[in-house]
């Protein structure tokens, strides 16, 4: 390890290019945050709203088998970030990824990473806001949603105002309060299946897996259609890479995060749909509400709901807070880059980037009223914001795409530094290739869906358009290449 550190201080290169951060010249962010900070980062971005809410749906498109969906899509999660962890070990950088993906794939690549995790993480930012303002109904019935956005919002950016370390602090404790209610929920679940507490002395067992139409029960169609929502709610993890240019060792942090991350995310995801499962016939889910105040009910929890509704209050503020922080950064590199306007690449005495932090939460802020107006004026209309929220996932799906392109390109651009590289991509190419393969199938799955059919053209208009714009930008760039 300290060789390779010592081999990329001496050389400030990678595979014979500056680096991007030399390149645009954008002053460093401060590297405060920890590497528990860092892992809960990443965690709390993978464990949100996704799981607590996004389960049921999945489950409904294929029953017991969504926990082999779970699995695949975990697999493809695990190709993804050791592809990134590699890469971050010998360039630790914020906004990696995008960065990566200018060297090795196309700046055209780079330019629609960073673009779509803006508009993905305000989307999303919106999304959380206006759930966090449901939750809140649920203790205060007549609080208003205006209100009560604006003082989360609010929140959130002093957080995030305040420095890298405060937005980890409070990301870690987010995080804390999502990762103890899953375990604690599947320990209980356990308890259920194997002992039958709190179900009269007797085991449910496993016959639910298989009793209700087989495991199955949506075919191949529905086990793919679900991947769309897993892969969403995966979503998030890609953090990591943009975290890694303000925590303390980074490579150190990195190769600890990966390790842990990946292993916790699959074990909390497959443990809890596993318990629920098991506990539940599928085809009933629907009908009992949040399955997680269910599971806890059982036992006689009586509290369960208001237990629930504070974890995913805070699930909720998880996301918007790691959305405001990853697409901040982002557009600090893009006004770095001549990409965006030069006042969001300013940095405060805090060092963190003050302007992209407030143009990011003003983005939120205009369409959480967008949405608030559009529902007060017809309530049909609420089903618009559905669609939009939906139209992240596409997006969403392109930092994972350019990681795999180009950890491809990478190796073959630095062999010499590959040679000592204690943490290497396993099975490569061909995990690459798969994964590639295997995402392009989940977005052709989401156009014969149509429930997410209108919801992928969206997020694809979304990338057309911002392709056009950069094809109209660098129009003199590309002809002086041809």
């Amino acid at each position: 390890m300290t060789g390779i550190c010592a081999k990329i201080k001496g050389q400030q290169r990678i595979g014979g290019k500056k680096m991007a951060k030399n390149k645009i010249g954008a002053p460093a962010l401060s590297r405060t945050m920890t590497a528990g900070q860092m892992e809960m980062i990443s965690l709390g971005g993978a464990i949100g709203v996704g799981l607590f809410m996004g389960s049921t749906a999945s489950i409904k498109w294929t029953g017991p088998s969504v926990l082999l969906a779970y699995a695949f899509v975990g697999l493809l999660l695990y190709i993804v970030m050791r592809s990134l962890g590699e890469m971050i070990y010998l360039n630790p950088g914020t906004g990696s990824f995008a960065d990566y993906a200018t060297e090795y794939v196309h700046p055209l690549a780079g330019y629609l990473a960073k673009w779509a995790n803006v508009f993905e993480y305000i989307v999303v930012g919106m999304s959380e806001v206006v759930a966090a303002t449901e939750y809140l109904k649920y203790w205060w019935p007549q609080i208003s949603p205006l209100w009560s956005g604006l003082i989360i919002i609010a929140f959130l950016v002093l957080a995030n105002l305040a420095s890298a370390k405060s937005y980890g602090s409070l990301e870690f404790w987010f995080a804390m309060i999502k990762v103890v209610t899953i375990i604690f929920m599947i320990i209980l679940g356990l308890l259920v299946i194997f002992f039958g507490f709190g179900n009269g002395g007797h085991p449910t067992g496993f016959s639910n897996l298989w009793a209700h139409g087989g495991f199955f029960t949506g075919g191949v169609s529905g086990f793919f259609f679900s991947m769309s929502i897993i892969v969403g709610s995966y979503q998030g993890i890609e953090l990591l890479g943009i975290s890694a240019g303000e925590v303390a060792n980074p490579q150190k942090a990195v190769v600890k995060s990966v390790k842990s991350v990946l292993l916790r995310i699959l074990i909390f995801y497959i443990g809890a749909i596993f318990v629920i499962v098991t506990i539940y016939p599928w085809n009933q889910l629907s009908s009992l509400g949040s399955p997680f105040v269910s599971t806890f009910a059982k036992v006689g929890i009586t509290a369960a709901a208001s237990i629930i509704n504070f974890v995913v209050l805070t699930a909720a503020l998880s996301g918007a807070n790691s959305g405001i922080y990853s697409s901040s950064r982002m557009l600090f590199k893009l006004a770095h880059e001549g990409d965006a306007p030069k006042l969001f690449g300013r940095l405060s005495k805090r060092i963190v980037p003050d302007a992209a932090i407030l143009g990011i939460s003003g983005g939120i802020l205009l369409g959480f009223i967008i949405d608030l107006i559009a529902a007060s004026q017809n309530k049909s209309m609420s089903d618009l914001f559905v669609i939009v929220f939906s139209s992240s996932v596409l997006p969403g799906m392109i930092p994972w795409f350019v990681i795999l392109l180009a950890e491809l390109k990478f190796r073959k651009h630095n062999p010499d530094l590959m040679v000592d590289h204690p943490f290497k991509l396993p099975l490569y190419p061909f995990s690459n290739y798969f994964a590639i393969v295997a995402l392009l199938v989940i977005v052709a799955f989401m156009f014969v869906n149509p429930d997410t059919r209108v919801s992928v053209i969206a997020g694809l208009a979304v990338l057309v358009v911002a392709t056009a714009v950069y094809l109209i930008r660098y129009r003199g760039n590309l002809r002086k290449e041809n």
